[in-house]
């Protein structure tokens, strides 16, 4: 009797385990350990023009994505061999911490009730709320210039609650979507959209000639890249990386690219955080 029971815990232990695997659970190795044996697994934003966008052919491209593959390359993986997972906002923690990722450059802003969760490399990136306005548009120099104008942001945003508390002269509307606010600007429904600068000068990037960013940021983001907590390994060895990337030049010629056309101002770059 015992022996079937124990027989029994056994099955029904490993049908557990099976389900478990088959939800998704990820590797319990550390994203150097992976990178020692040629793979990563790297999260980015799948719908951020000229950040992290997937395209039509299935490939990717934008400045995480470019981040990403320079530290990869850093830690001796090639382009060929990292998986892109799309990593949406509310889902980056999870994604860390369950091991699905090894870690996570998708315009991902440092926070202190972030680094509860998850430890953080960089910042690869300093960004700042700032406006994005059609190209022949002369009124709008500043967040001090929004009085009476009709300016679009993202329902529950950072920066939609930056304006609606700090800039109450603006006629605030939000959408679901930056890419529905981007389509009100254009065709004049809405005189500006606003998140942080480099999002909007994506978007930039796909109006050539029609929109163009104000270039006065009114907010600081330190953009990082998450890592599972406690891997010190593992984010001292993107640090590093992140550092020859400035140092080198590519970090600017990076941005240079992937923003041409733009009107994008290209920032002093940051300097690592080593805590």
């Amino acid at each position: 009797m015992r022996i079937t029971r124990a027989l029994r815990f056994g099955i029904g232990a490993l049908a557990i385990a099976a389900v478990a695997t088959a939800c998704g659970g990820g590797s319990s190795k550390s994203a150097a350990q992976h990178a020692a044996d040629g793979k990563l697994t790297v999260g980015i934003k799948f719908d951020q023009p000229g950040i992290g966008l997937r395209d039509k052919d299935g490939s990717f491209a934008g400045f995480d994505v470019d981040v990403a593959k320079y530290v990869a390359g850093k830690l001796g993986v090639k382009p060929e061999n990292i998986t892109f997972k799309e990593a949406p906002s509310a889902q980056r923690e999870t994604l860390i911490q369950n091991g699905q990722v090894d870690f996570i450059v998708a315009s991902y802003s440092i926070t202190d009730q972030r680094k509860e969760k998850v430890d953080f490399a960089g910042p690869y990136y300093i960004a700042g709320q700032d406006l994005l306005v059609r190209a022949d548009n002369t009124d709008i120099t500043g967040p001090d210039a929004l009085k009476g104008k009709k300016v679009c942001s993202v329902k529950g945003s950072t920066p939609a609650q930056n304006l609606e508390k700090n800039y109450k002269d603006a006629q605030l509307q939000t959408y679901d979507t930056y890419s529905l606010c981007i389509e009100a600007l254009k065709s004049g429904a809405m005189d500006a959209v606003s998140t942080d600068n480099v999002i909007l000068a994506g978007y930039a990037a796909q109006s050539p000639g029609q929109l163009k960013l104000v270039n006065k940021p009114f907010t600081t983001e330190k953009y990082g890249i998450g890592v599972k907590k406690g891997d010190k390994e593992s984010r001292d060895k993107i640090n590093d990386a992140v550092e020859a990337m400035i140092s080198d030049g590519s970090w600017k010629s990076t941005l240079e690219k992937d923003f041409a056309g733009t009107g994008f101002q290209i920032p002093t770059p940051p300097t690592v955080d080593r805590y």
